[in-house]
């Protein structure tokens, strides 16, 4: 575990630090596997300040972000908005985002962010959470199982130029 790890909910000040995190966690996650041109198109246009500031503003987002002391280590994004894509039950709640930095990846960031989005799933009486996760993310779609997750379906993610196919896993709760 961290040292001193707290989760908090974002407001609209957080815009800047959430797109400068969305940035790096996403880099290091995807710029491996990845062209350059098509990574740099999908940041430029869906994790700059500006569509950030937005999506804080947006009563069905809700942004956790997870603290070791004064450095941010990951967040979490969930959205209470039901997507054609999200699984066919009462009230879903999907978790957009769930990036920690790698330096904190294997302490329990991930976990920590994860009951957060549980407990406000049961808090808001969600009956189901889903996610889609990159069907090359192996250590991704291991985590999720591990939480409960089952895959129900696909749906293509558009990173720059190319298209890529998600799996889609949820948990009923």
């Amino acid at each position: 575990m961290t040292h001193h790890l707290s989760i908090l909910t974002a407001d609209h000040s957080a815009a800047e630090l959430i797109a400068a995190i969305s940035v790096t966690t996403f880099t290091q996650t995807f710029a491996d596997s990845n062209t350059r041109e098509d990574m740099d198109k999908y940041l430029t246009k869906e994790m700059n300040v500006d569509k950030i500031r937005c999506e804080l503003q947006d009563p069905d987002s809700t942004f956790f972000l997870a603290w070791d002391g004064d450095t941010l280590a990951g967040f979490a994004k969930i959205n209470s908005d039901v997507k054609a894509d999200a699984p066919d039950c009462g009230n879903p709640l999907e978790i957009e985002r769930l990036y920690v930095l790698q330096e904190y990846q294997g302490k329990k960031v991930g976990a920590a962010l994860m009951n957060h989005c549980i407990a406000f799933a049961h808090r808001n009486h969600h009956s189901t959470i889903w996610l889609g996760v990159w069907e090359h993310n192996h250590k991704a779609i291991a985590f999720y199982k591990q939480w409960g997750y089952e895959p129900f379906g696909t749906h293509i993610f558009r990173l720059g130029n190319d298209e890529q196919t998600d799996i889609l896993m949820k948990k009923v709760l």
